[in-house]
Protein backbone atom coordinates (compact mmCIF):
# COMPACT_ATOMS: atom_id res chain seq x y z
CA UNK A 1 0.00 0.00 0.00
CA UNK A 2 1.90 2.86 -1.31
CA UNK A 3 1.31 6.22 0.74
CA UNK A 4 3.71 9.32 1.68
CA UNK A 5 5.21 10.90 5.13
CA UNK A 6 3.77 14.14 6.18
CA UNK A 7 3.60 16.85 8.94
CA UNK A 8 0.85 18.07 10.94
CA UNK A 9 0.71 21.83 10.50
CA UNK A 10 -2.41 22.48 12.25
CA UNK A 11 -6.49 22.73 11.64
CA UNK A 12 -8.26 25.15 9.54
CA UNK A 13 -11.49 25.39 7.81
CA UNK A 14 -12.66 25.89 4.25
CA UNK A 15 -15.82 26.46 2.22
CA UNK A 16 -17.22 23.92 -0.54
CA UNK A 17 -19.24 24.53 -3.30
CA UNK A 18 -22.08 25.12 -1.40
CA UNK A 19 -20.58 27.60 0.61
CA UNK A 20 -20.39 25.48 3.98
CA UNK A 21 -18.03 25.52 6.52
CA UNK A 22 -15.37 22.04 6.40
CA UNK A 23 -13.11 21.51 8.86
CA UNK A 24 -9.47 20.27 7.67
CA UNK A 25 -6.23 19.17 8.70
CA UNK A 26 -3.49 20.66 6.84
CA UNK A 27 -0.67 18.47 6.31
CA UNK A 28 2.82 19.19 4.84
CA UNK A 29 3.16 15.90 2.15
CA UNK A 30 6.46 14.98 1.43
CA UNK A 31 8.50 15.23 -1.24
CA UNK A 32 9.59 12.13 -0.57
CA UNK A 33 12.96 10.87 -1.85
CA UNK A 34 13.30 7.37 -2.62
CA UNK A 35 15.72 5.91 -0.35
CA UNK A 36 16.00 2.35 -0.77
CA UNK A 37 13.71 -0.44 -3.25
CA UNK A 38 13.15 -3.56 -1.68
CA UNK A 39 12.66 -7.12 -3.46
CA UNK A 40 11.48 -10.01 -3.13
CA UNK A 41 14.91 -11.63 -4.19
CA UNK A 42 17.00 -9.90 -1.73
CA UNK A 43 14.30 -8.96 0.92
CA UNK A 44 11.98 -11.09 0.77
CA UNK A 45 8.99 -8.77 0.27
CA UNK A 46 8.33 -5.62 -2.53
CA UNK A 47 8.55 -2.42 -0.44
CA UNK A 48 9.93 1.32 -0.84
CA UNK A 49 12.29 2.94 1.73
CA UNK A 50 11.39 7.09 1.66
CA UNK A 51 13.12 9.74 3.57
CA UNK A 52 11.06 13.05 5.06
CA UNK A 53 12.65 16.32 6.21
CA UNK A 54 16.10 16.68 5.13
CA UNK A 55 18.58 17.22 7.83
CA UNK A 56 22.46 18.33 7.94
CA UNK A 57 24.86 15.22 8.74
CA UNK A 58 26.11 16.60 11.30
CA UNK A 59 25.65 14.31 14.33
CA UNK A 60 24.47 11.67 11.93
CA UNK A 61 26.73 7.71 11.77
CA UNK A 62 28.47 6.87 8.66
CA UNK A 63 25.98 3.96 8.20
CA UNK A 64 23.28 6.59 7.80
CA UNK A 65 25.02 8.61 5.97
CA UNK A 66 26.02 5.68 3.62
CA UNK A 67 22.48 4.28 3.70
CA UNK A 68 20.96 7.70 2.50
CA UNK A 69 23.86 8.48 -0.12
CA UNK A 70 23.99 11.70 0.21
CA UNK A 71 21.13 13.97 2.09
CA UNK A 72 19.73 12.25 5.67
CA UNK A 73 16.56 12.58 6.68
CA UNK A 74 14.89 13.18 9.87
CA UNK A 75 11.90 10.45 8.95
CA UNK A 76 12.32 6.85 7.28
CA UNK A 77 9.81 5.68 6.33
CA UNK A 78 8.69 2.13 4.36
CA UNK A 79 5.97 1.19 2.20
CA UNK A 80 4.80 -2.04 1.47
CA UNK A 81 3.69 -2.98 -2.37
CA UNK A 82 1.98 -5.34 -3.68
CA UNK A 83 4.41 -6.53 -6.42
CA UNK A 84 7.88 -5.07 -7.59
CA UNK A 85 5.98 -3.89 -10.90
CA UNK A 86 5.20 -1.11 -8.20
CA UNK A 87 8.77 -0.33 -8.04
CA UNK A 88 9.29 1.01 -11.52
CA UNK A 89 10.09 4.33 -12.28
CA UNK A 90 9.67 5.37 -8.14
CA UNK A 91 12.47 8.06 -7.57
CA UNK A 92 10.18 10.74 -4.87
CA UNK A 93 7.12 10.88 -3.45
CA UNK A 94 4.67 14.14 -3.53
CA UNK A 95 1.58 15.21 -3.49
CA UNK A 96 1.19 14.20 -7.03
CA UNK A 97 -0.02 10.83 -6.29
CA UNK A 98 -3.23 12.34 -4.78
CA UNK A 99 -6.65 13.47 -6.17
CA UNK A 100 -9.10 15.90 -4.66
CA UNK A 101 -11.96 13.81 -3.22
CA UNK A 102 -9.81 10.71 -3.25
CA UNK A 103 -9.85 8.46 0.41
CA UNK A 104 -7.09 8.31 2.52
CA UNK A 105 -5.59 6.71 5.89
CA UNK A 106 -4.12 8.42 7.87
CA UNK A 107 -1.63 7.31 11.17
CA UNK A 108 -0.59 9.35 13.37
CA UNK A 109 0.81 9.50 17.44
CA UNK A 110 -2.06 10.84 19.79
CA UNK A 111 -1.23 13.44 22.13
CA UNK A 112 0.07 12.71 25.30
CA UNK A 113 -1.80 13.73 28.83
CA UNK A 114 0.43 11.88 31.20
CA UNK A 115 -1.07 9.95 34.26
CA UNK A 116 -4.64 10.97 34.40
CA UNK A 117 -7.79 9.87 36.17
CA UNK A 118 -10.47 7.69 35.15
CA UNK A 119 -12.86 10.41 34.04
CA UNK A 120 -10.49 11.66 31.60
CA UNK A 121 -9.04 8.87 30.46
CA UNK A 122 -12.06 6.76 29.57
CA UNK A 123 -14.86 9.46 30.33
CA UNK A 124 -16.27 8.15 33.76
CA UNK A 125 -18.88 9.68 35.44
CA UNK A 126 -17.51 10.15 38.69
CA UNK A 127 -19.44 9.84 42.05
CA UNK A 128 -22.17 11.96 43.60
CA UNK A 129 -21.16 15.52 45.17
CA UNK A 130 -22.90 14.58 48.01
CA UNK A 131 -25.01 12.36 50.12
CA UNK A 132 -22.71 10.00 51.42
CA UNK A 133 -19.51 10.59 49.31
CA UNK A 134 -16.47 11.35 50.94
CA UNK A 135 -13.58 12.84 49.40
CA UNK A 136 -14.04 10.43 46.76
CA UNK A 137 -15.74 12.30 43.88
CA UNK A 138 -13.47 11.30 40.85
CA UNK A 139 -13.02 8.11 41.67
CA UNK A 140 -13.36 4.65 39.99
CA UNK A 141 -15.73 3.17 42.39
CA UNK A 142 -15.32 -0.60 43.13
CA UNK A 143 -13.04 -2.63 41.35
CA UNK A 144 -13.89 -6.07 42.89
CA UNK A 145 -14.39 -7.98 45.69
CA UNK A 146 -12.60 -8.79 48.33
CA UNK A 147 -13.51 -12.88 49.45
CA UNK A 148 -14.72 -13.80 45.46
CA UNK A 149 -12.37 -13.56 42.71
CA UNK A 150 -10.11 -11.65 45.55
CA UNK A 151 -7.99 -9.98 43.00
CA UNK A 152 -8.44 -7.69 40.39
CA UNK A 153 -9.28 -8.69 37.10
CA UNK A 154 -6.56 -7.84 34.14
CA UNK A 155 -7.98 -4.83 32.09
CA UNK A 156 -10.10 -3.61 34.58
CA UNK A 157 -10.20 0.60 33.68
CA UNK A 158 -8.15 2.32 35.72
CA UNK A 159 -6.32 5.32 36.69
CA UNK A 160 -2.79 5.74 34.11
CA UNK A 161 -0.96 7.01 31.30
CA UNK A 162 -3.22 8.45 28.63
CA UNK A 163 -2.57 9.36 25.34
CA UNK A 164 0.67 8.78 22.71
CA UNK A 165 -0.30 6.09 21.21
CA UNK A 166 0.00 5.16 17.71
CA UNK A 167 -3.44 5.56 15.97
CA UNK A 168 -5.19 5.46 12.30
CA UNK A 169 -7.96 7.20 11.77
CA UNK A 170 -9.50 5.68 7.83
CA UNK A 171 -11.39 7.18 4.83
CA UNK A 172 -10.68 10.64 5.32
CA UNK A 173 -11.38 12.60 2.21
CA UNK A 174 -8.90 15.38 0.55
CA UNK A 175 -10.58 18.43 0.30
CA UNK A 176 -7.97 20.25 -1.27
CA UNK A 177 -4.55 19.77 -2.72
CA UNK A 178 -2.10 23.00 -2.89
CA UNK A 179 0.94 21.03 -5.56
CA UNK A 180 3.17 24.34 -5.10
CA UNK A 181 3.66 24.24 -1.17
CA UNK A 182 2.68 20.25 -1.09
CA UNK A 183 -0.28 20.87 1.39
CA UNK A 184 -3.27 18.31 1.65
CA UNK A 185 -6.44 19.53 3.13
CA UNK A 186 -8.11 16.50 4.77
CA UNK A 187 -11.54 16.42 6.05
CA UNK A 188 -11.81 16.35 9.82
CA UNK A 189 -8.93 15.90 12.56
CA UNK A 190 -6.46 13.36 12.73
CA UNK A 191 -4.09 12.44 16.07
CA UNK A 192 -1.05 13.77 16.94
CA UNK A 193 0.22 17.71 17.68
CA UNK A 194 1.55 20.29 15.42
CA UNK A 195 4.29 19.38 13.79
CA UNK A 196 3.94 15.94 14.52
CA UNK A 197 5.04 13.23 11.65
CA UNK A 198 2.22 11.36 10.19
CA UNK A 199 1.28 8.79 7.57
CA UNK A 200 -0.94 8.71 4.37
CA UNK A 201 -1.52 5.42 2.76
CA UNK A 202 -3.68 5.69 -0.15
CA UNK A 203 -6.49 3.18 -0.83
CA UNK A 204 -6.07 0.43 -3.41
Amino acid sequence: MLGIVGKKIGMSQIFDANARVVPVTVIQAGPCKVIQKKTEAVDGYAAVQVGFDPRSSKNVSKALQGHCKGTCYKVLREFRLESEADLEGLEELSVDMFQVSEVVDVVGTSKGHGFTGVMKRYNFSGMKASHGVHENYRGPGSIGQCATPSRVFKGKKLPGHHGNTRNTVKNLEIVKIDKEKNLLFIKGAIPGHRNSTVLLKKLG
